[in-house]
């Protein structure tokens, strides 16, 4: 079965909420949706930075916080991204019907149970090597398509992805990729969204 992949990006909590704000009213147009990762800041903060970016005209119904169900809730955004520390996707999805609940995974197990639960989609990785896991090995493309083979459920795939493995993650099962540093810490985000954006839409043509 095929479908339209969906392009994500996660903050990485490493810029100023002005920085954010300036790369993310640029590059909103190219992806899907914008996951809110600012795990030093508070929920008041949280809170305030997506009221910024409602005024610099980020669609709310492109925004995830992560971890935050209050703020998510009272900011009227799209969903919340849960963690392994975060409350149960059950309780979440019990309590806030309309609110789109994603859960982090990271073995097929994991996932089966977010899925269970009633989570609307995974975010699987990490994938590929990266900075920010330096000391664990990277999961890699045969985990990806166990896990995307197993579960009826939106897999989007996580962790060291450049423009090009996009062919080879979207060929795996996955319905789409989330990209951190590969955009927030490249010289121009506005171009590497482009880039990521491009490689998805050679995939989807080819299908």
């Amino acid at each position: 079965m095929t479908h339209t992949p969906t392009f994500h990006v996660v903050t990485t909590g490493r810029l100023s909420s002005e920085d954010l704000c300036s790369i993310l009213q640029r590059i909103h147009p190219y992806v899907d949706a914008i996951h809110i990762r600012e795990k030093e800041k508070t929920a008041i903060e949280l809170y305030r930075l997506i009221e910024s970016l409602q005024q610099s005209a980020v669609p709310l119904d492109k925004l995830i916080v992560n971890d935050r169900v209050d703020v998510a809730v009272l900011s009227k955004i799209w969903g919340v991204q849960l963690a392994y520390h975060s409350l149960e996707v059950e309780v979440v999805k019990q309590e806030f019907l309309n609110l789109h609940v994603g859960k982090s995974v990271h073995s097929l197990q994991e996932g089966l149970e977010a899925e269970k639960q009633g989570a609307d989609f995974l975010l699987y990785g990490h994938i590929y090597h990266t900075n920010s896991k330096q000391n664990l090995q990277p999961r890699g493309i045969h985990g990806l398509e166990t896990i995307a083979r197993s579960v009826r459920v939106p897999v989007i795939a996580l962790g060291g992805i450049q423009p090009h493995h996009v062919q080879e993650v979207m060929e795996a099962g996955a319905h789409g990729i989330a990209v951190m540093s590969g955009v927030f810490q490249s010289p121009n985000p506005f171009e590497r969204v482009k880039q990521y954006q491009s490689e998805l839409l050679k995939w989807s043509e080819k299908r």
